[in-house]
Formats: C-alpha cells, sequence, structure tokens
C-alpha cells in the first residue's frame, strides 16, 4: 500500500489517511460491516499474517488464487467501529511486506 499511498497526487501518508477518513464517513454508516481486499503472494506466511491482524475482529473471508496460483486475493468481511478502525486495519496490513491493498 505503501507505493499507492506515495503516488497519489505525491500525498504525504498522513495525507493520504486524512483524505480516507473523510470519504469514508462520508460514505460508511460506522459501525458496520466493512470489506477489505487484498493481494498477496500466495504463501501461507504472508497469508497468516494477514489473519493476524483481524484476530480480535469478528469477520468471513473469501480467497481466490490467480490463474496461476502465485497469488491469492482476499476478501475479508469485518466488523469495523468507525473510520479509524478501517485505517488502523490498513495502516497494520501495510506493514507486511509485498501486500497489495485495494
Amino acid at each position: 500500500m505503501a507505493n499507492i499511498i506515495e503516488n497519489e497526487d505525491h500525498k504525504s501518508p498522513e495525507d493520504f489517511y486524512i483524505s480516507l477518513k473523510e470519504k469514508l464517513e462520508a460514505t460508511h454508516n460506522f459501525p458496520e460491516d466493512y470489506q477489505f481486499k487484498f493481494i498477496v503472494l500466495n504463501e501461507e506466511k504472508k497469508i497468516t499474517e494477514i489473519y493476524r491482524v483481524f484476530d480480535d475482529m469478528k469477520f468471513t473471508l473469501t480467497t481466490r488464487d490467480s490463474k496461476n496460483a502465485k497469488y491469492t486475493s482476499l476478501s475479508i468481511m469485518a466488523f469495523v467501529l468507525d473510520a479509524e478502525h478501517v485505517i488502523s486495519v490498513y495502516k497494520k496490513v501495510g506493514e507486511i511486506e509485498g501486500v497489495m491493498s485495494l
């Protein structure tokens, strides 16, 4: 996610998250179920690291491997309290090397 943040209109990560919070609050009625989507190399270790971010949350998971099975997409529907909660999840997952947040 870091690359996306850095390239988005040359915004700093802080500016990106401020903008994201405003958009989330304008388009969602928290608390609610929120869908997170990630793409990661199809490595059990990486996928497990993502799951750990959601350990204390109620969530459902859907996975799908790419055509050549090199990548896995994860769709995680999790109950979040507010926009800050969503951003917190994205920041934690963003610390995992090789994960693309959608």
